[in-house]
């Protein structure tokens, strides 16, 4: 659900990488569920792998939206350099007023304004630092979950009775036919 949400407001913001890694990482729950309700550990293991990868693209995000390492946030980088978007929360959040003002003196673009915003209660790119380390939280949790599943479920396996196999007290007796019915049989 937290995956959807950051999906709907990645969406409005149109940044196109994270719409694109929040698409897979929905994918990979969804098959990591599967994996949990069919027994299949192998499912879980990809979705664990991809938790890592998960977690490292969070981690980007916060590094990102805090300016770490000569990145920044006024780049384009999360839209693929193909539009000035920028998160929704810069115009939308918390207690932000958002001032229009048309550019009266370039012609062509009556349409397009210009917009500031001011008195926000707290800065978009917290917001998006909030989203992200939640999503850390949530993928951790989910993380020593898949672990855990797939140990269960690779003990199940190792633990099979194949038939009476390996263990000293069967559950189950086969009856064997006394010797005199295989006697029997011979004579006849």
């Amino acid at each position: 659900l937290a995956a959807l949400e950051r999906q709907v407001f990645d969406f409005l913001g149109y940044q196109w990488a994270p719409i694109l890694a929040n698409f897979l990482h929905i994918i990979i729950v969804i098959l990591g569920l599967f994996g949990t309700i069919q027994y299949r550990p192998r499912y879980i293991v990809v979705y664990a792998i991809w938790i890592a990868i998960w977690v490292t693209w969070n981690i980007f995000i916060i590094c990102f939206y805090l300016e770490v390492g000569g990145l920044s946030k006024d780049s384009e980088l999360l839209t693929f350099n193909i539009s000035r978007h920028q998160s929704w929360w810069s115009e939308n959040g918390p207690g932000c007023v958002r001032k229009e003002a048309s550019m009266s003196g370039i012609k062509g673009l009556d349409s397009h304004s210009y917009i500031s915003v001011i008195g926000c209660a707290l800065e978009y790119r917290y917001i998006e630092v909030m989203h992200s380390s939640f999503q850390i939280l949530i993928a951790l949790v989910g993380f020593v979950y898949a672990c855990y599943v797939v140990s269960v479920f690779t003990e199940e396996e190792d633990s099979f009775d194949f038939i009476g196999g390996f263990d000293p007290f069967p559950l189950y007796h086969v009856n064997e036919k006394p010797t005199n019915l295989l006697f029997k049989q011979t004579y006849l």
